[in-house]
């Protein structure tokens, strides 16, 4: 004789194979969509988690974005950027190199040609007196103290006036053919060796924000101003006539951005420094903030696998057993809990009594107990598969009744 079936003392399963209707409740006094609702709840966390991770991997296989976003970068399309300059010089046979390194524009201007230095603000001291001693022609934009380390007689100007339109006023072949440019700031000549172009109206005729100087057999010039060579102002004025004949007196030019992983690089001779050298605590830190981050995961993290047996201590007695999980029950007023039990006791020994097997579904059973009992089967479903007890009486009552109908059957 196979074993009875137990029927699930869980809500929205009355039994295996038997559909719930809507709305109806079992056992311990859920239904399958608050089931749900707590299963999402524990899962949630876990899906964000996923979610997140899943995004990262995205964004670390995205591909680079065709433009960048860096001011005065010739592959910048943007309103900073200076890309259509650097299509305009490269149609005209200039061949630009971009980089972003003093190593990378040491090598570069080895080649020859003018270097472009745009900016200083992540520049250092030893790396400006490594671009000082470069045989090219030097252009700086936007480069105050950076100027000043290059050539002392030449230093960021006090004029603080807002951009505007201004002229040559100089004999600069360059700065003639441009006639007029927009532009704002201005950088000073101390020693009167430097010529002097585009003055602010009613500046000093020592301030300009174009100078030239011949230096060491080279040309250095200084701009005071990035936008004049950016995609907005280039069109403006005499802009793009200043800008390419000064980018392209040579073949070759370096273009230069200084960038924030380049602080304090060493030359290239020398093996190279990187920012963890620069900053020798960087490493040691990341490794300790991995190994705790591994600690925590171990820690947090669920345990998979079988359940392992172990032997109990003691011997505890069934009926022990059952006393301590009704207080346990009582206590908790879990009235939906204690109900299921019993009526999956009863069940269960019914079942057996009438000798059905463990797949019988509920209806099945049902019909079965009535027939022994002489009950109608609608009383027996209520009895086995109705809603739980709210309270100690309703429990009690349903208790009786259980007790009255597993008395009442008796194999056929």
């Amino acid at each position: 004789m196979s074993a009875p079936p137990a029927p699930a003392a869980t809500p929205g399963t009355p039994a295996a194979g038997a559909p719930l209707r809507p709305g109806e409740v079992l056992g311990d006094g859920t239904t399958g969509r608050t089931r749900a609702v707590g299963r999402w709840r524990r899962l949630r966390p876990w899906l964000v988690v996923a979610a997140v991770l899943v995004l990262g991997v995205l964004v670390l296989l995205l591909p680079a974005p065709p433009s960048s976003t860096t001011p005065g970068a010739p592959d910048n399309a943007g309103a900073g950027g200076a890309r259509a300059l650097a299509q305009v010089l490269e149609r005209r046979g200039v061949e630009v190199e971009y980089v972003r390194t003093t190593g990378a524009a040491e090598a570069a201007a080895a080649r020859g040609g003018t270097v472009l230095v745009v900016g200083d603000v992540w520049l250092l001291p030893e790396q400006v007196e490594r671009l000082a001693d470069l045989d090219n022609d030097l252009v700086l934009v936007d480069a105050g103290w950076a100027l000043s380390l290059v050539a002392p007689e030449l230093t960021a100007g006090g004029d603080v006036s807002p951009r505007g339109v201004r002229t040559a006023a100089c004999d600069d072949p360059d700065a003639v053919a441009a006639g007029t440019v927009s532009a704002a700031g201005s950088v000073e000549d101390t020693s009167g060796a430097a010529t002097v172009c585009f003055p602010p109206a009613g500046g000093p005729a020592t301030e300009g924000a174009y100078v030239v100087l011949e230096q060491d057999g080279r040309r250095l010039t200084a701009l005071s101003d990035l936008r004049p060579l950016t995609n907005d102002a280039i069109v403006d004025e005499g802009n793009a006539s200043l800008a390419l004949r000064v980018l392209g007196r040579h073949d070759h030019l370096v273009w230069y951005v200084p960038s924030l992983d380049d602080a304090g690089a060493a030359r290239p001779d020398d093996g190279g420094a990187s920012l963890t050298d620069l900053v020798p605590w960087v490493r040691p830190v990341t490794l300790w903030l991995l190994l705790v981050l591994a600690v925590v995961v171990l820690w947090r993290a669920r345990r998979l696998g079988p359940v392992v047996a172990e032997p109990l201590p003691v011997v505890v007695r069934s009926a022990e057993a059952t006393r301590g999980r009704g207080r346990l029950y009582r206590r908790g007023r879990a009235h939906g809990h204690a109900a299921a039990a019993l009526r999956a006791g009863t069940a269960t020994r019914t079942a057996h009594r009438l000798g059905l097997p463990r797949s019988t579904p509920a209806p099945a059973l049902v019909d079965a107990v009535a027939r022994a009992s002489g009950r109608p089967s609608d009383h027996v479903e209520q009895l086995l598969y109705g809603p739980p007890p709210t309270d100690d009486a309703g429990l009690q009552r349903l208790a009786d009744d259980l007790h009255h109908l597993e008395s009442e059957v008796h194999r056929p």
